[in-house]
């Protein structure tokens, strides 16, 4: 995806120090994402890759939230799709905003300030280290809306917190506040909300000082050596998630959120 940072709506992208700093700026839909912000976020991360200006990256959103996930009402209307085919199943990739966070070779830092939900936490386990506001949330939504989450929740949550607790917080839909995500390891560092950005950008300023050529050696060497099957996995996900795009327990889901009520599923 080939887009210039300068024509971004939905994202902001700049670079000082060493530090790229990629910022989701929907805040008056909490930062959910729409097709536009996918894109612009594939393309970001594929900038930063190549841009000499940046050896760590930080990801953030602007206040009050760090990414509610995907907008529902624009991406999730609720109606009635068909069920896609073997061979589109077959077919189906990895999400393309999710591989070029994977696969960025420079060290990416989420600075959680508010809400991580849904695809908005998925956001922030691809980041290699994760630090958090005071006010951070984070929810692995996809089992209440009737799907299953991203490579991120199949992947690198049960690698941080242990497969016990990654199955119980995908399965439940439940959320966990910062210092519970700190207690789990998932954060390595909770700050108040004021101090979150200049502690955040320290730190990937501390990175950034480092041999740039062995910091990309190195997140190219653990990721080969934690996480091979990214790809792999992300396509399948992929394709449950399509089969379960055409159920009616995703469309209750849907309506449920919108009507501000509990859903009831029905196995179908």
């Amino acid at each position: 995806m080939t887009i210039d940072p300068s024509s971004f709506e939905t994202v902001l992208y700049e670079a000082e120090g060493g530090v790229g700093r990629i910022t989701l700026n929907r805040p008056e839909r909490r930062n959910a994402l729409n097709r536009r912000a996918y894109a612009e976020l594939e393309a970001a991360f594929r900038h930063v890759q190549t841009d000499p200006a940046a050896v760590c990256v930080v990801v953030t959103g602007t206040d009050p939230a760090f990414c509610s996930g995907e907008d529902v009402k624009e991406m999730m209307t609720g109606e009635a799709r068909p069920a896609p085919t073997a061979q589109e199943t077959a077919a189906a990739r990895p999400t393309p905003a999710a591989m070029a966070v994977l696969e960025c070779d420079k060290p990416v830092i989420a600075a959680v300030n508010g809400p991580a939900v849904g695809w908005g936490m998925e956001l922030a386990l691809y980041a290699d280290i994760r630090l958090a506001s005071t006010r951070a949330v984070f929810a692995e939504l996809f089992i209440r809306r009737g799907l299953i989450c991203d490579v991120g929740g199949l992947t690198r949550l049960p690698a941080i917190v242990g497969p016990t607790k990654a199955t119980e917080l995908l399965l439940s839909g439940d959320a966990i506040d910062a210092e519970e995500a700190l207690r789990l390891g998932l954060v390595s560092k909770v700050w108040q909300h004021e101090d979150l950005m200049g502690e955040a950008l320290a730190y990937a300023g501390r990175i950034a000082a480092g041999p740039p050529l062995a910091l990309m050696a190195m997140k190219r060497a653990l990721r080969q050596s934690l996480f091979p099957r990214d790809a792999e996995i992300g396509a399948a996900a992929i394709g449950e998630i399509r089969r379960l795009f055409a159920t009616e327990d995703h469309r209750e889901g849907v309506r449920s959120f919108l009507e501000k009520r509990a859903p009831v599923f029905v196995g179908r």
